[in-house]
C-alpha cells in the first residue's frame, strides 16, 4: 500500500462531517507534516472544530527538511510540506483540496486525490451507504462546492 500524505483541510471537513474513521479503514496510515499540525493545533486553540491528534494512532508526524523543489507563493506551508513529503516517498499519494497546491502537485507528476475523491472511493468500497448526507453536512461546515460539481459528484455516486 502507497504512503498517503494528509493535507489540514481534509483531515478538518472529513472530521467535520464525522467521517475522518474511513481514512485509517482505506489506508491504514496517514502521514502528516509538521505544519498540517501545527495548523490543526492553531485551529484548536481558536476554537474550530478539528480533530484531535493525539487520539488518532493512525496519523504519523514526519518532519520535512526540505522541498527538493520550489515552491510557489501562492501555497500555504501546509500544502507545500505536504508535497515535499510525499515527493520524498516514491508512489506516494496525497489528499489536497487547495487547488494551487493540486495544479503544483500535478506538474511535479504527484499522484493525489482530495475530500471528495475519498468520499468517493469509501463509498465504492462499502464503507458508506450514502453520501448526499455527508456532502450536506461538509457544505454547512463550509465546504465551497459548485453546484455542477455537486450534482455530478452525486452523480458519480449514483445519488442523482
Amino acid at each position: 500500500m502507497p504512503e498517503v500524505v494528509c493535507n489540514t483541510t481534509p483531515l478538518q471537513y472529513l472530521h467535520q462531517a464525522g467521517v475522518l474513521w474511513i481514512l485509517p479503514k482505506l489506508y491504514g496510515r496517514i502521514l502528516i507534516p509538521q505544519a498540517v499540525t501545527n495548523e490543526i493545533g492553531a485551529g484548536l486553540n481558536a476554537g474550530v472544530n478539528s480533530p484531535d491528534l493525539t487520539t488518532h494512532g493512525w496519523i504519523e508526524v514526519r518532519e520535512v527538511t526540505r522541498s527538493p523543489w520550489p515552491i510557489p507563493r501562492d501555497i500555504h506551508r501546509g500544502e507545500a510540506e505536504v508535497i515535499a513529503l510525499a515527493g520524498s516517498l516514491p508512489n506516494s499519494k496525497m489528499i489536497l483540496d487547495d487547488l494551487a497546491a493540486r495544479k503544483h502537485a500535478h506538474l511535479l507528476g504527484l499522484k493525489f486525490t482530495g475530500t471528495l475523491g475519498i468520499l468517493l472511493h469509501a463509498k465504492e468500497v462499502g464503507l458508506l451507504d450514502a453520501l448526499l448526507p455527508v456532502v450536506n453536512c461538509l457544505e454547512q461546515s463550509g465546504f465551497r462546492l459548485a453546484e455542477s460539481t455537486r450534482k455530478d459528484f452525486l452523480s458519480l455516486a449514483g445519488e442523482s
